[in-house]
């Protein structure tokens, strides 16, 4: 179940990066909302994930969900450049996060 609400919480991660993105400096109120809110909940998920996974293996794939899926969704909704160096970046990310879940005794 860990496994899980840590999922859920990256994924709600890249939702309020992407939100915090179009809130253009907490200046308009509904994606102001949606951010703090999303951010409120992955926290939460996280926190209770980290109940039974260790720290550096449920904060690290956490993150790296943040980080592969901001760019994912950078790229497809925002038009964000797409090259050869950036891809191979994002694939290493996953690499980490295979081998960090893979390393983890629970």
């Amino acid at each position: 179940m860990a496994w899980i609400l840590l999922l859920i919480a990256g994924i709600l991660e890249v939702v309020w990066a992407y939100s915090m993105k179009l809130s253009e400096g907490f200046t308009r109120l509904t994606p102001t909302v949606m951010t703090i809110v999303m951010m409120i909940a992955s926290f939460g998920l996280l926190s209770i994930a980290m109940r039974t996974l260790p720290l550096g293996t449920a904060y690290t794939i956490w993150t790296g969900i943040g980080a592969v899926g901001a760019f994912i969704v950078g790229i497809v909704f925002l038009g964000e450049q797409v090259s050869t160096m950036r891809v191979c970046a994002a694939v290493l990310i996953v690499c980490g996060i295979v081998l960090m879940k893979l390393s983890s005794s629970h």
